[in-house]
């Protein structure tokens, strides 16, 4: 059984093809707060760089990413910290 964060990456990397991903798992740091369980799998931080964000204002993106995680929305994620760009927008590594 895959874990969120799994399902998370598997399903930004069909949606998006980003040339760069990094998925974390905040949850251990938001106990207590709403939409936060003992199990964790609540709260993540998405960085990703993607071809497809191209002329894409942040919210455009925000909402296909929240788009494609509508499902995991429905089953328990919570909250997404996002950084998302464009290739010729990416800084440093």
């Amino acid at each position: 059984m895959q874990t969120r964060a799994e399902r998370i990456e598997s399903l930004l990397r069909a949606h998006f093809a980003p040339s760069r991903m990094e998925i974390r798992d905040d949850s251990a740091r938001h106990a207590g707060h709403d939409g936060a369980r003992a199990e964790g799998e609540t709260h993540y931080s998405v960085r990703m760089v993607a071809a497809s964000f191209r002329g894409q204002s942040r919210v455009e993106r925000a909402r296909a990413v929240h788009e494609a995680l509508r499902e995991e929305f429905g089953t328990g994620l919570h909250a997404l910290s996002l950084s998302l760009a464009a290739p010729d927008e990416e800084r440093g590594g």
